[in-house]
């Protein structure tokens, strides 16, 4: 766990107050050693003691002494049902829960406590003091129990510091710590205004409700971005303190709302929000990617100072497997496997922040075509090969030869050729654009690969 005395940024969910049959909020306070304390209602079942409810809901059962001086009655005595009994909540039994691991990709280990690290894999079981860390090109996402997810990001390292459910009231209390790196959060949408959900990292802090958000710290910078995506995100101090539960997340100093950012320092100033870039889009969103590696266009941004993509194996990404940040509407992932993906693109602003999102599916299914022209000697004949790389599947080639590069207005224009080679006899003189299209139909799919237009001069 992080040292005590580093402030923290602080990502908090709270959400709408849900009484359970036997506890309902109360406004009541308790005083134990000055400190107010707030309290639930228990209402007894017939054959309850204050012994027996102490060992339930509370963290010690010999704290049944403070219930009987709470609510005046002596004990030990069997109660009646129906009787409203107070319980003060910073006393309230909490057991712990654990976060599965959903999905990894890349060089990803885990270690709890100062242990060493050793691999994570998927479905592992992870709880307080467990602590994750991702290499360049490593990703891992944890789910929770109430189905909310964590995405880490490369290059990253998070820490469990509390896993919790309140036993009597249900609500959850969860601290996930964020030394560096990205922390990429969809958090389902709170049931009682006591459950949490923080993320702290070394800069400011925020509380949210049921959300998607980013936080991002720079080590180096030692500042702290937060990006909403829906919801909201409350922004205070580094030096505020935990907000009490069922506090409201208006009174936090700074409101951050849906599609809007900020970029907080160590100093403890809060920065202002600033509204989030537009999603990009691609260039050919339909486009297969056929070619020695998979590559996207993005269409430009004149606001944007980069842009960062991602592939993932599931529409909601969170089965992440490449991460690539670039200045340039383009994005070169270099070779991936055949199979169905699903990229993300999003712009980012002048301040480092990462605007909105989109999300398109592409199929990954490699088909090279290589293609050759030689003049045979002593002649205006040319011979014309060529090859497709995909095998075992049946393939039908089209050959088209003009005197432009549009191809328009064909010289000869020959489908559904089933060889990789075409004969053409007594050219005359002059330039002349050619190329080689495959086609092929598999699984109920129709895919062409064009070559690049080629070009030659027959000058006699």
């Amino acid at each position: 766990m992080l040292a005590p005395c580093l402030p923290y940024v602080v990502a908090a969910l709270g959400g709408l107050a849900s009484g359970l049959a036997a506890a309902h909020d109360d406004t009541h306070t308790y005083k134990r050693n000055s400190a107010p304390l707030a309290t639930v209602t228990y209402t007894t079942a017939a054959g309850d003691t204050l012994y027996e409810i102490a060992g339930r809901f509370l963290r010690d059962q010999h704290d049944w002494t403070v219930l009987s001086r709470l609510n005046h009655v002596p004990a030990p005595r069997r109660l009646q049902a129906g009787i409203p009994i107070r319980l003060p909540v910073a006393l309230l039994r909490q057991d712990r829960e654990s976060a599965r691991v959903l999905a990894t990709s890349g060089p990803v280990e885990r270690a709890f406590g100062t242990g060493p690290y050793t691999p994570l894999a998927r479905d592992m079981q992870l709880g307080e003091g467990d602590r994750v860390r991702t290499g360049h090109g490593g990703f891992a996402t944890l789910e929770l129990v109430d189905g909310s997810h964590v995405s880490v990001s490369q290059d990253s390292m998070i820490e469990i510091g509390k896993l919790r459910q309140t036993v009597l009231t249900g609500a959850s209390d969860r601290v996930i710590e964020l030394p560096h790196g990205e922390v990429d959060s969809e958090v389902t949408h709170a049931t009682q205004k006591d459950d949490r959900f923080q993320i702290r990292s070394p800069s400011v802090v925020a509380g949210v409700r049921g959300t998607r958000f980013r936080v991002t710290y720079d080590a180096g910078q030692q500042q702290t971005a937060v990006e909403v995506l829906d919801g909201a995100v409350g922004v205070d101090p580094g030096s505020t303190a935990a907000p009490a539960p069922g506090v409201p997340l208006q009174a936090s100093a700074q409101l951050v709302a849906a599609r809007f950012g900020n970029v907080s320092g160590a100093s403890g100033t809060i920065g202002a929000p600033i509204e989030l870039l537009a999603a990009p889009s691609l260039s050919d969103p339909g486009k297969i990617q056929d070619g020695p590696g998979v590559a996207f266009d993005l269409v430009p941004d004149s606001h944007a100072a980069g842009y960062r993509a991602q592939i993932a194996r599931d529409a909601d990404l969170l089965d992440l497997i490449r991460d690539l940040p670039v200045s340039a509407p383009h994005a070169d992932f270099g070779e991936l496997p055949d199979g169905t993906y699903f990229v993300r693109i999003s712009a980012i602003d002048h301040n480092g922040l990462e605007g909105l999102p989109q999300t398109y599916g592409f199929e990954r299914r490699q088909l090279g075509l290589s293609a050759s022209a030689t003049r045979r000697p002593g002649s205006r004949d040319y011979t014309f090969r060529w090859f497709a790389s995909r095998t075992g599947v049946a393939t039908r080639f089209r050959f088209v030869l003009a005197a432009t590069p549009d191809l328009r207005n064909p010289i000869l224009d020959r489908p559904d050729l089933p060889a990789g080679e075409i004969v053409v006899t007594d050219l005359p003189r002059g330039v002349y654009y050619w190329t080689v299209i495959a086609e092929q139909f598999e699984n109920g799919r129709f895919y062409e690969k064009g070559s690049s237009i080629r070009s030659f001069t027959l000058a006699r």
